[in-house]
């Protein structure tokens, strides 16, 4: 009797440059089969080339596979999820931001976004099981809109309280709870609550 293959890890990193020290670049030295969705050289702001680009590494691998995405990535995630059909078993969906709303300076205005194809921001059930991380404190979405997109992505919403933006400039570094949530994905078990670290536990 044949043995189903394990799921095959893919990155989803969002819109900056390749960072060693990002918990998606160190998970990925840390796990087995695992995949990332290289930096594009041009046309990175452009929703399209992103799908495109997680196309083509998916297109590449037979069998299931579990995305892990953070910000941007949770965005190039969903508007694939719309256009592109095959076997996936979930999703890490991290720090979501908010591209209908203007973003601090520095990052792309609501107008380059939406002519970039960006917005409207999908807000169809994912095909498969997904997990929402978010922060209380995240300058990039407001809690209550990523909330808000994890009930209309049919994703379980796991609050990690006050992690900014889930990336190095907000201490993270690598993120122990990520290979959790990977492992939780990969076994097809989703849960169906939010649920809040416990009083000194690592986001």
């Amino acid at each position: 009797m044949s043995r189903t293959p394990p799921p095959t890890i893919v990155m989803v990193p969002g819109l900056r440059d390749h960072m060693p020290d990002h918990w998606q670049t160190i998970l990925a030295n840390t796990i087995a089969n695992c995949r990332s969705v290289p930096p594009l050289e041009k046309d990175r702001l452009n929703r399209r080339a992103q799908v495109a680009a997680l196309e083509e590494v998916l297109s590449d691998i037979r069998g299931p596979v579990v995305l892990v995405a953070h910000s941007a990535g949770v965005m190039t995630t969903v508007h694939w999820a719309q256009r592109h059909h095959r076997p996936v078993k979930g999703a890490l969906l991290a720090a979501p931001p908010d591209f209908e709303r203007r973003l601090p300076e520095g990052y792309p205005t609501p107008e380059t976004l939406a002519g970039n194809g960006w917005t409207p921001t999908p807000r169809t059930p994912l095909p498969f099981p997904s997990i929402v991380a978010a922060s209380t404190n995240d300058p990039l979405a407001h809690a209550d809109r990523v909330a808000g997109l994890a009930r209309a992505w049919g994703s379980r919403l796991v609050v990690l309280g006050p992690v900014g933006h889930l990336n190095p400039a907000s201490g993270y570094g690598a993120w122990p709870r990520a290979e959790a949530f990977v492992r939780e994905l990969a076994g097809a078990s989703p849960g169906v609550s939010a649920t809040r670290p416990a009083p000194g536990q690592t986001p």
